[in-house]
């Protein structure tokens, strides 16, 4: 039995069964064992031989339990700090109150954290995002750092689809329209979904929507709006000023800065290479918190499963990415 002793104890269990045992004088059994008489005395009333908990039966406070429920329910309706709280006691309960006194007795009535005592406002819930069917397609154009040896920046052209996350990219030296044009021709070849909707922000290269400071209307005579309408496909604008419309692609640039700040390239060649193989191995292996940790190749084949309709061609698993790699160095030097 492990017996925990007070650390000014004269006496040990031992000696205090003997003082329980014994019929001598105290005054005897005192001398014997070092101690007082008064010690004696206090073990042969007791039944056991441990030492009993030191804390106070009664707490040393100045105000009285009436006092102290007035000073907490005055806490609890005014939410006042303590600093506040105390000089109202001082005024009208006790004017002999320490401050540390009165922060122990809201300590011991649970009110102690004001800040907690304080009713958070709800946060408003976040609505669930729609539903959307393979097809509907963000597009954006990331600027990308210019490299030793080129004459001028490059850009990259993203794709992504809303419902699989599946990403499509390529890099090309202008930002032109031309080059939008022909991201989307290579665009609808690769991707297996038949694609129903566009969105695009309001750059120069997909509409011409904006004339200076004055709004206007897309006229459609746009050569991208004009492949749109070649390949019956919608094309659609975010409000001008409003990135976040377009986040789901934003965020995915983001993911494309965190390559190019973590790794060192030497030449173009060697970024675009690195490039497409993130964007492989994005749409083959990384799992997707919104996709319920399933890459975008599993829930291209998991919605191919359900709609095949939707589909060109059966979606299937790529060994490599070194076919795009070819020919995106062909693009870059065409």
């Amino acid at each position: 039995m492990l017996i925990k002793l007070h650390s000014q104890a004269t006496t040990t269990p031992k000696i205090r069964a003997a003082i329980q045992a014994s019929d001598e004088p105290a005054w005897v059994l005192a001398e014997r064992h070092g101690t007082t008489e008064q010690t004696v005395w206090k073990w042969r009333k007791r039944d056991s031989v441990e030492d009993r908990s030191h804390t106070p039966h009664r707490l040393q406070t100045t105000l009285t339990p009436a006092q102290e429920a007035v000073a907490v329910a005055l806490r609890k309706t005014l939410l006042v700090s303590l600093d506040d709280l105390l000089a109202v006691v001082r005024e009208f309960l006790h004017p002999d109150v320490s401050r540390s006194g009165l922060d122990r007795c809201l300590r011991r009535h649970g009110v102690g954290n004001l800040r907690a005592m304080k009713a958070r406002a709800p946060k408003p819930k976040h609505s669930a995002f729609k539903a959307y069917e393979p097809g509907d397609i963000h597009i954006d154009v990331e600027y990308l750092p210019q490299m030793a040896g080129e004459t001028s920046r490059r850009y990259l052209f993203v794709a992504i689809d809303r419902a699989t996350r599946w990403v499509f990219i390529r890099i090309f030296k202008a930002k032109t329209a031309a080059n939008a044009r022909r991201f989307l021709r290579d665009l609808e070849r690769a991707w297996p979904i038949r694609i129903r909707t566009i969105l695009t922000d309001n750059g120069k290269e997909f509409p011409d929507r904006l004339f200076g400071l004055r709004k206007r209307a897309a006229t459609g005579e746009h050569a991208f709006d004009k492949l749109c309408a070649d390949l019956d496909i919608a094309h659609r604008l975010t409000p001008p000023k409003s990135p976040q419309t377009n986040g789901m692609v934003e965020r995915f640039n983001g993911r494309i800065e965190e390559v190019l700040q973590s790794n060192h390239f030497r030449s173009g060649e060697e970024r675009e290479a690195t490039l497409h193989r993130y964007v492989w191995l994005y749409n083959q292996q990384l799992p997707q918190s919104a996709l319920r940790s399933k890459s975008p190749l599993q829930a291209m084949k998991d919605c191919y499963s359900r709609k095949s309709e939707l589909f060109k061609k059966r979606p299937h698993y790529l060994p490599g990415c070194d076919i795009w790699v070819t020919q995106s160095v062909y693009n870059s030097r065409s």
